[in-house]
């Protein structure tokens, strides 16, 4: 989460909060402090409007292209998850039927991405896909430790081959739990981690590879059973053997629906654990992530807590403690509603939306796309060189005037020249949104085209992409 630090704007008894007089009772105060706690209490409406009021100035979720989350459910689903907040999912011996629903998803998703093991599955809902990532990371990291233990080998130098297109989460494991990250960078149209680029960083100190089903740089899938191969031919010559995890935060909730014939799951036996966003392409609001290993031997048993559970034991494996049950309750009910077809049709909807944006857009002269929506149902798209009077920085600027929030942001280490607009086309952004949308980009344009120059670049864009990753001086200093 965000760091936030003492406000020093000015006196904090200074810094106060206006309230409309028809708002408050009689002999209610008509300021409240900004930051400390009020000296009494106010009427519940009071309270409520001064929040409503302070919320108005966020963006509108639904013109959000940014973002992979879910921000839009069913009223059925809002109702349930109304009824579960004050349930702990961590207490299943008070919750037990919660905790029941939490293991069929694992079991349903286990199916889904061809786990062996049936009804045992090995696996656990997080707080969401970087949770569920970190789990992951410590499985390889603790099963590595284990063999070269066994070996009389070191354990001092483990490292994490991936893509530098990683989320965060990845750089934030290897720094919380002291893995050196091996990044691929990027070259020239290679905008992802492949089976070549891996196998060269690979060594005995080398605790797995990550492969990402669906770069959120891009929306791209990595090659994943290309990865496994190039792996199972490394064993064959030298007898190391890398296990891959694949972090599918969104393109797991898609593939299997979209793409039954790409190989990329626990078929390729080389796959150890695949994680997934239930908040993203699962179509449940923020809170809930998956995790599925393999099998029980894919998850070290050193990691696994055992607590007391209808007067027996169930194993967990948890980085987070209290958490309400609602998100998993409401990803239950998404399966159960949708079903395999449901599912299919709405991610069909959406790679179909997303691929008539990149048609509509590559007709527009001054863009060209990095990618289509053929994939994850995401594009990306530049200026082409030719255009000097605006960047993709002025677009996404000129786009907000109309409440669409549209990232600009340049790719990492080896194509930061690369400078790429985005749209993640979520269930609810119909092709209607998407018209509108196009509509307003196509108006913006000859404005931008009369400029004389770009008015702004990557230093003043509003949106960074993985924001939070530690700059290069963080990191030399460590």
């Amino acid at each position: 989460m965000a760091l936030h630090r003492k406000d020093k704007r000015g006196g904090v008894e200074e810094r106060m909060l206006s309230v409309n007089p028809l708002y408050a009772r009689g002999g209610e105060s008509t300021e409240v402090p900004r930051f400390r706690l009020p000296d009494g209490p106010m009427l519940p409406d009071t309270a409520s409007q001064i929040v409503r009021d302070e919320l108005m100035l966020d963006g509108n979720a639904r013109l959000n292209l940014a973002t992979f989350v879910t921000t839009w459910m069913e009223p059925e689903a809002d109702r349930l998850m109304a009824g579960c907040f004050d349930k702990n999912m961590i207490d299943k011996d008070e919750y037990p039927q919660t905790a029941e629903l939490e293991m069929r998803c694992v079991n349903m998703l286990a199916r889904l991405w061809n786990a062996s093991g049936g009804a045992e599955a090995t696996g656990c809902s997080t707080t969401g896909s970087s949770e569920a990532c970190m789990m992951a990371g410590l499985a390889l990291k603790r099963r590595w430790q284990h063999e070269r233990r066994a070996s009389a080998e070191s354990t001092a130098r483990p490292n994490l081959v991936m893509g530098i297109n990683v989320q965060v989460c990845w750089e934030k494991f290897c720094d919380y739990f002291e893995v050196e990250p091996r990044y691929v960078p990027m070259e020239g149209a290679r905008l992802h981690l492949n089976g070549e680029e891996a196998v060269k960083r690979c060594d005995e100190n080398t605790i797995g590879v990550v492969a990402v089903l669906g770069s959120t740089f891009d929306g791209s899938y990595e090659p994943v059973a290309e990865i496994s191969a190039a792996l199972d031919e490394l064993q064959e010559r030298t007898g190391q053997d890398f296990p891959i995890h694949v972090d599918g935060a969104s393109g797991a909730m898609v593939a299997p629906f979209l793409d039954p014939d790409l190989v990329w799951d626990f078929r390729l036996p080389r796959v150890a654990s695949i994680n997934t966003s239930g908040h993203k392409y699962g179509l449940v609001y923020p809170g809930v992530g998956w995790i599925v290993w393999r099998d029980a031997a894919a998850l070290p048993e050193d990691l696994v807590f055992r607590v007391n559970y209808l007067g027996g034991e169930m194993p967990t494996f948890a980085l987070n403690f209290s958490r309400p049950g609602a998100q998993v309750v409401a990803q239950y009910y998404n399966f159960l509603r949708l079903g395999f077809e449901g599912y299919r049709a709405v991610q069909q909807e959406c790679r179909d939306v997303a691929t008539y944006l990149s048609r509509s857009i590559a007709e527009l002269k001054p863009f060209e796309l990095v990618t289509a929506g053929e994939e994850l149902p995401v594009l990306a798209f530049d200026v082409k060189d030719r255009v000097g009077s605006f960047s993709v920085f002025d677009v996404s600027y000129a786009l907000r005037e109309r409440g669409w929030l549209m990232p600009a942001y340049t790719f990492p280490k080896n194509r930061e020249d690369l400078a790429v607009l985005r749209v993640v086309v979520r269930n609810g952004f119909s092709r209607d949104l998407a018209d509108l949308l196009l509509e307003d980009l196509s108006r913006t344009l000859p404005r931008l085209l009369s400029q004389p120059a770009p008015l702004h670049d990557a230093a003043s864009a509003a949106y960074h992409h993985n924001a939070y990753r530690r700059s290069p001086s963080a990191k030399e200093g460590k």
